[in-house]
Order: C-alpha cells, then sequence, then structure tokens
C-alpha cells in the first residue's frame, strides 16, 4: 500500500460534504429541520465561545451567552441574508454583539448599585449614643433657654415649639407685633451663641 493511501484510510477527511456548509445547515435550520440544527450547533458552537469568552473573561458567562447566541441563530434563521455574507461571519458578530452588551449590562448594574449606596447617606444607628446626644442636647437647649429674658423665652417657645405667628404670640402675650419681633430675633442670637452654632 502507498504512503497516500494509507493516510486516506488512517483517519476521516476534514473535507466537509456539500451538505454539511453552514449556509446549508442553516438553510435547512430555517425550514425546521433540527438535525441540521445540531450539526450547525456543532460546527459553530466552538468558535462562538471563543469569541465571547475573549470578551467577557468569565467561562460561566461565556457559557451562558454561547447559548443564547446559538438559541438566536436557531430563532433568526429565516432571516439569514447569504448575499451580505457567510454563516460563520453573522454567527460571530452575533456572539460579540451579545457578549459586548452583557459587559455593558453587568457595569451598569455595578453602577447602579455605587450610586445606591453613595446615595444612602444614613448612619449606622446606635440606641445608646443616640439618647445621650438627645438627652445632652435638651439639657444644652434648657440651659441656654434659661439664660434669655423672659419676654425672648416666651416668644421663642410660644413661635418655635407652639407654632404660634408673630401675630398670635403679639396677642397673647399683650405687646406689639415688632417687639415680639425684635425679641424673638434678640434671643435667637443669644441661643445660637450659647448651643456654640456658628454660621
Amino acid at each position: 500500500m502507498t504512503a497516500r493511501a494509507v493516510a486516506l484510510r488512517s483517519g476521516p477527511t476534514t473535507v466537509a460534504e456539500p451538505q454539511s456548509t453552514p449556509e446549508l445547515l442553516l438553510a435547512r435550520t430555517a425550514l425546521g429541520d433540527e438535525q441540521a440544527f445540531a450539526a450547525l450547533y456543532d460546527q459553530l458552537a466552538g468558535p462562538v465561545f471563543g469569541v465571547v469568552l475573549q470578551v467577557l473573561r468569565s467561562r460561566a458567562h461565556a457559557e451562558e451567552v454561547t447559548q443564547e447566541v446559538l438559541l438566536e441563530i436557531w430563532r433568526k434563521a429565516t432571516s439569514f441574508d447569504a448575499a451580505r455574507g457567510r454563516v460563520r461571519t453573522w454567527a460571530l458578530t452575533i456572539a460579540h454583539r451579545r457578549a459586548i452588551d452583557r459587559v455593558r449590562s453587568e457595569q451598569s448594574a455595578a453602577d447602579r448599585e455605587d450610586r445606591a449606596e453613595r446615595l444612602d447617606l444614613r448612619r449606622p444607628y446606635d440606641d445608646v449614643t443616640e439618647s445621650t446626644l438627645d438627652r445632652f442636647d435638651r439639657v444644652q437647649v434648657r440651659a441656654a433657654l434659661a439664660a434669655l429674658t423672659e419676654l425672648q423665652r416666651e416668644s421663642i417657645l410660644l413661635a418655635y415649639f407652639q407654632g404660634y405667628t408673630c401675630r398670635e404670640v403679639s396677642e397673647r402675650l399683650g405687646v406689639a407685633v415688632g417687639t415680639v419681633k425684635t425679641r424673638m430675633r434678640d434671643g435667637l442670637v443669644r441661643l445660637r451663641d450659647a448651643l456654640g452654632v456658628h454660621r
């Protein structure tokens, strides 16, 4: 036997049968031939996976997107236009676009999460600390109010803690509205200074 005959017998040939080209398999797939799609799947799965893995760099995500791409090829088999290019090129273009979409989707989700974390400005709540600070603030406010004149204190208490208007405070205390406003302004300035609040 010649060397050429041994080479031909020793393994399958790599020349595709005319009926197994991606173009013919896709045409049969468009008619609903599941066996043709299985053969097309075998031909395209590796290259599609390679393109997707190159973009995503995650084997698990690449496998998922590869399945989505091959499903899209099954669904869109009827829309393929052979005049615009080859099936393999079309499939790899779909794969690349899907992989890019996945990257954008993942990045968008991460960005949303980051923004949500930055917007959450609440501090962790500590009951003991908060109640101690509240008690301390109350003591400070009471001491600052005690340092005011009687008219200043009553005007501020009625206006700010009981919700009266300046006119109502004036009627209640029996003094002019202008006097109430002046006493409230002076009292608030003294409160600000006593509480250590700076502008």
